[in-house]
């Protein structure tokens, strides 16, 4: 079982930059595919980014592609995304998933879930 801890959401400015980071607990971090997602009030919980277990394949969200990067430090059992160029219509609760099927954009590919930490994008 992994748990996850998400933390470096907060208020920016539109165009700003935010990275958030996901802590993992155990010792076998390395054997999940790794994801990002978000979600606002009254919508679904979207795909924003995800990266395969040894860390060489990420993919993106249209949305979030060339302002966001995700990256893992599978020594130090975290997942991190890089957020450029912030938009308002980044504003969300953020979430990082672990899966142990290969990484994917549907939800329920992932087994794990953090508590999520939210990201406020002003304008």
């Amino acid at each position: 079982q992994v748990q996850l801890v998400e933390s470096g959401g907060g208020l920016v400015q539109a165009g700003g930059s935010l990275r958030l980071s996901c802590a993992a607990s155990g010792r076998t971090f390395s054997t999940y595919a790794m994801g990002w997602f978000r979600q606002t009030p009254g919508k679904e919980r979207e795909f924003v980014a995800g990266i395969s277990r040894g860390g060489s394949n990420t993919y993106y969200a249209d949305s979030v592609r060339g302002r966001f990067t995700i990256s893992r430090d599978n020594a130090k059992n975290t997942v991190a995304v890089q957020m450029n160029s912030l938009k308002p219509e980044d504003t969300a609760v953020y979430y990082c998933a672990a899966a142990t099927a290969r990484v994917g954009e549907l939800g329920s590919r992932y087994d794990y879930w953090g508590q999520g930490t939210q990201v406020t994008v002003s304008s």
